[in-house]
């Protein structure tokens, strides 16, 4: 068995994904490694691809040769143009997508991509030599080489979780953490530091009060992503929209004390446009009620997502909250 590469690209996210194919369709002798071929290019928070900022950059990798523009068109569930009320240097496209189907057209394309291999396993410790990276040591024992070593391990890095009070190694929900690779690399003198992000609660959507909701249609027109795949391929769903209100705001601030994010337990920095629902009421106290989108994680599932509703609160917080919104005052979760 031959491990040696030109390149070895650390993890199987959205970024290593993109690595990869770019590295091997230069000619360069190519390796993924990924802790699970079946979750390779997980969307892990909601299944959507986007928006303000994020739209522009998936489009400038598909003008770069990169997949995710055509990934995306090809699974889209819902797409939505946003800021068209503005000029369109700043309109936006969001793409709704089928989560379990965006990851198999990730596996589609790697697989046949000429010069890449997918090497399941997890990295241990860096392997350097002459203070430069020479490839990486498995859990299992496995060493692999490589001239160029690039690492997009995601939040499994030393990764935590946190609901309410209690925390849990993760790297992400039912899924370990990895130990020891992040010591591997700051013993050669380079610094980490930890960033955090959130996810919304997961919605039975038997259980919803569609009636109460307003409905957020999608847009059939020429836009996409991509300006060389497909056009939409899926049944196109639409989503939904309600409100916070005050007896919402009653419980969730009730239940403040017990948030990692206020009690101390929680110590890092967050992404800029997407907090959580309790630091919107603590960053915003004077505002009565906010917006939040309920959105399909798929076209034949029957969970949903409440865009809007990140938060680590403790579960019953979570859940008293959810039943003072009228559409979800009989709601089921898959889980906060």
């Amino acid at each position: 068995m031959n491990f040696r590469y030109d390149v070895l690209v650390i993890g199987g996210g959205h970024a290593g994904c993109e690595a990869a194919v770019a590295a091997a369709n230069m000619g360069a002798k190519t390796c993924l490694v990924t802790m699970d071929m079946n979750k390779i290019g997980q969307m892990s928070c909601n299944p959507a691809v986007g928006g303000i900022a994020k739209g522009q950059i998936v489009r400038e990798i598909d003008a770069l040769g990169g997949e995710m523009a055509r990934v995306t068109d090809a699974t889209a569930i819902q797409f939505r143009m946003l800021n068209r009320s503005k000029g369109p240097a700043v309109w936006s496209p969001r793409a709704q997508c089928d989560r379990e189907k965006f990851i198999w057209q990730w596996r589609t394309v790697l697989d046949n991509t000429p010069n890449l291999d997918i090497w399941q396993d997890q990295a241990n410790e860096l392997i350097v030599e002459n203070k430069t990276a020479a490839g990486v040591k498995t859990v299992w024992g496995v060493e692999l080489r490589a001239r160029c070593v690039v690492i997009t391990a995601g939040t499994f890095l030393n990764g935590l979780m946190h609901i309410g009070r209690n925390k849990l190694p993760g790297g992400r929900i039912a899924e370990p953490a990895v130990t020891d690779f992040t010591e591997s690399i700051t013993q050669h003198g380079i610094k980490t530091a930890r960033m955090k992000t959130g996810t919304p609660v997961r919605i039975d959507k038997r259980s919803v009060h569609f009636e109460d909701l307003e409905i957020q249609e999608g847009e059939a027109d020429f836009h996409q992503f991509s300006f060389m795949g497909k056009h939409r391929v899926l049944k196109q769903l639409p989503c939904w929209t309600c409100y916070t209100n005050k007896d919402v705001h009653e419980t969730l601030m009730k239940g403040l004390p017990d948030s990692p994010l206020y009690n101390g337990q929680i110590q890092s920095i967050g992404p800029r446009y997407c907090p959580s629902i309790e630091t919107k009421l603590v960053t915003f106290p004077d505002k009565m009620q906010h917006p939040l989108f309920l959105e399909p994680e798929g076209e034949t599932t029957n969970e949903m997502y409440l865009n809007g509703f990140s938060s680590s609160m403790p579960m019953d917080v979570q859940l008293e909250a959810l039943r003072k919104i009228p559409a979800l005052r009989d709601v089921k979760i898959y889980r906060p």
